[in-house]
């Protein structure tokens, strides 16, 4: 009896020493919340999906011989950017600010980056590296579809990387790295500054610098598979909600709230645009209606963590009816060449937005937030308003520079036989679709565009 007693006692002093150690690895691990961190690396592999869904997006689209090479083009960013953001790109963007502009190199290769949580957060450092890579992989990729059928790949390899280095990762810290625009007071929730307008914008300026297409306008350019495109955008949706809510950075209310105004948002911009597009062509289509989706997830972006869900309807509402009037009007006025509508959908809508932010963003949805015009101040918007234009600015002047550096290196603009042949043959070697025998459709398209080039349009080089 006095041996049992000996074994429980020393039994009960080794399970009370343990107990201990485990409290005290509780304590040295600090405030990590596993909630939260499951949450942001799930929100992270959301965001990582929309990428792939892009792909399928802009892939759907445009023309059979070009498909491949526009999936290409987003599946290969989502290897270069996520190397380029361990080693450079989270040190630039969230390293110690240098004035206002730029993180110091201090976590280049993430340096002192580790499993510790994060100052003032709940989740590892490490998680949050993980959910913004994910941003930076799809901003790039955003700008594809501007110039999609008929840019080099080499020469848009090269333009992509030095785009992220030098104007994503910059305008990235100036707005969250604690940059000059965030002393401003610029809001942007989830990247209707940094990555819609930034990217949208950019896209027509390459667009414009390449040129058109050959035989825009004069030979059809119809998407050749769009339950691709309808893919995709289902794809996007649905990855949109990591990219949203998950900017809250944890599993709390204002995650809720993000993830309700984005799906209010996006589903009512459908509404709007198939209504704008019924009534001015006189049919709804299912390009419309996924356009319209994506304009409305567009236009939430900056605003779903500092809005109610009303003026989330609103801001969808009116999101899809202005890129619908820039994709369906003033693309047609100007005559630009903007692919796949990158800046019709995401350079007006995220403007859109991020001035839809300044007028009902409030304290009482996000205390970390501020109160907008219709809550009484106007601050708010006159920093959107200035952010606004910054980003224009950085965009345009930084894509035009990089442009020219660029070519002068290798010419982006493709050769007359490969924007013929296609893109996927030409650059790649490599077609999506064996087809055994020709059809008379292809080889009237085929003839078509050969005689538009050769009768009425010039050879187009980049300069």
């Amino acid at each position: 009896m006095k041996k049992l007693w000996s074994i429980l006692t020393m039994s009960a002093m080794c399970l009370a020493l343990t107990a201990s150690i485990a409290f005290a690895a509780d304590d040295a691990a600090g405030a990590i919340d596993t909630g939260d961190t499951a949450w942001v690396l799930i929100s992270a592999a959301l965001v990582f999906l929309m990428t792939p869904g892009l792909a399928f997006f802009y892939g759907g689209m445009v023309r059979s011989k070009n498909v491949l090479s526009t999936i290409m083009h987003s599946f290969f960013i989502v290897a270069m950017i996520s190397v380029e953001w361990v080693i450079l790109g989270y040190a630039m963007t969230f390293g110690s600010d240098i004035g206002g502009f730029i993180g110091s190199l201090d976590k280049i290769g993430l340096a002192g980056v580790g499993l510790q949580v994060m100052e003032g957060g709940t989740i590892p450092e490490l998680a949050f590296v993980a959910f913004q890579c994910m941003f930076a992989v799809i901003t790039p990729a955003l700008i594809t579809g501007a110039f999609a059928e008929r840019i080099k790949f080499g020469a848009f390899v090269l333009f992509i990387l030095l785009w992220a280095i030098f104007i994503y990762n910059p305008m990235a810290h100036w707005v969250w790295g604690g940059g000059f625009l965030a002393e401003l007071g610029a809001l942007d929730f989830a990247g209707g500054l940094v990555i819609h307008i930034l990217s949208g914008v950019s896209g027509l300026t390459i667009c414009i610098l390449l040129g058109k297409r050959r035989g825009y306008g004069k030979v059809p350019m119809l998407p050749h598979h769009l339950p691709m495109t309808v893919l995709g955008a289902a794809l996007l949706w649905f990855g949109w909600f990591g990219f949203n809510a998950g900017s809250a950075l944890g599993a709390n209310g204002l995650a809720a709230n993000a993830f309700v105004t984005t799906q209010a948002a996006a589903a009512m911009a459908t509404v709007s645009w198939v209504v704008c597009e019924w009534l001015h062509h006189g049919k709804p289509t299912i390009l419309g209606a996924a356009s319209g989706c994506v304009a409305g997830l567009v236009a939430i972006t900056p605003a779903a963590g500092f809005v109610a869900p009303m003026p989330a309807v609103i801001i969808g509402l009116v999101g899809g009816i202005v890129c619908y009037f820039a994709v369906a009007v003033v693309k047609a006025k100007f005559g630009y060449d903007d692919s796949l509508d990158a800046f019709g959908v995401h350079g007006i809508g995220g403007t859109w937005g991020a001035i839809a932010t300044g007028l009902w963003c409030s304290t009482d949805i996000n205390p970390a937030g501020a109160d907008g015009l219709f809550y009484g101040s106007a601050d708010t918007l006159i920093a959107q308003l200035i952010s606004i234009v910054v980003a224009y600015a950085l965009a345009i002047v930084g894509t035009y520079i990089l442009f020219k550096i660029v070519n002068t290196i290798t010419k982006m603009r493709a050769d007359e036989n490969e924007e013929i042949t296609g893109m996927d043959i030409g650059e790649h070697g490599e077609r999506a679709y064996n087809q055994s025998l020709v059809t008379a459709d292809s080889m009237l398209t085929a003839t078509v565009e050969s005689f538009a080039t050769a009768k009425e349009m010039k050879p187009v080089n980049a300069k």
